[in-house]
């Protein structure tokens, strides 16, 4: 008797399946370039980077008449002198107070003609904006003429609001061209609830966006600070009085048509560009973010 088992057949066994080759690994031309061919042009372009840094460092550390390649024994008269006998106390406070007048009354101005040019569609939008492009091809010697006679008329000649005005109107364009691209990137839909939440359009702004444009805000400020601090035209045409004047003025003062004074220049172009240093060291991160930001629309 044949049972119900027995008549079961067997299933046959499902054959592997097999797997498809894997596609080549592809070398990068990262890969294939040996790592000598991308550290010796490295090298090189780091070593005539630094050599002007070391020439300066010594000829501010090394004593007057010294013709050492290495500055030892190493001392600081060159710094005390322009410090003292220079005024460079004086200049540095100086570009100090101009360059921080700068950074805020361009933000505080760019940031406030950055949102109507991103929240607001008026007629002479698109002309403005070209207008302000057009701006940035103007160099800076071209606006000396009629910022004199403006300022001379206003009897701001020989003041330091003279040169702070004078920054921050030519850091303007790129500045509000800037903001209202960070502006772009915050959604507009956080606003409109904020408005529906029961708040007004300043509150709104001050609220939700603002804390949003802090990387950008540091480095349109940065980029203002900066511009403002090594500016040399402005400082020379209006300011005349010696305790008016800022670091690039000084800086030209230590030269003469018969001599320059090679430790005092060294020394005050460092004391010139530590502090800018500094800032750069503390505010990278922000400013690297805040520049992306503004290229990028989302």
């Amino acid at each position: 008797m044949i049972t119900k088992e027995a008549t079961q057949v067997a299933p046959a066994p499902v054959a592997a399946v097999p797997e498809p080759p894997r596609p080549a690994k592809r070398h990068r031309a990262w890969d294939e370039v040996p790592r000598w061919q991308i550290y010796l042009p490295l090298g090189i372009y780091l070593l005539f980077t630094l050599i002007p840094f070391y020439w300066i460092l010594l000829f501010a550390l090394r004593p007057a008449g010294s013709t050492s390649l290495v500055p030892w024994p190493m001392t600081f008269e060159h710094f005390e002198k322009v410090w003292t006998e220079r005024s460079f106390g004086t200049y540095f406070g100086n570009s100090v107070l101009v360059g921080l007048a700068t950074l805020v009354m361009t933000t505080v101005v760019a940031l406030a003609g950055g949102y109507a040019l991103a929240r607001f569609d008026f007629k002479i939008k698109r002309a403005f904006m070209l207008g302000l492009l057009c701006s940035q091809f103007v160099p800076g010697a071209l606006l000396l003429v009629p910022l004199f006679e403006i300022f001379a008329g206003l009897q701001m000649i020989n003041s330091l609001g003279s040169v702070i005005i004078a920054e921050t109107v030519f850091q303007l364009p790129l500045s509000m061209i800037l903001i209202s691209n960070f502006i772009k990137n915050v959604p507009y839909s956080l606003e409109e609830a904020a408005w529906v939440d029961g708040c007004g359009r300043f509150r709104a702004f001050r609220v939700i966006v603002l804390p949003l444009l802090r990387p950008g805000l540091i480095a349109v400020g940065s980029f203002a600070f900066v511009h403002s601090w090594n500016h040399f035209l402005f400082a020379l045409m209006f300011l005349n009085n010696q305790d008016k004047q800022t670091i690039p003025v000084g800086l030209n003062t230590l030269m003469s048509a018969d001599s320059v004074d090679l430790g005092a220049l060294a020394a005050g172009g460092i004391i010139a560009a530590v502090p800018v240093v500094i800032v750069f060291a503390f505010i990278q991160k922000w400013l690297i973010t805040g520049f992306s930001a503004g290229a990028v629309k989302g």
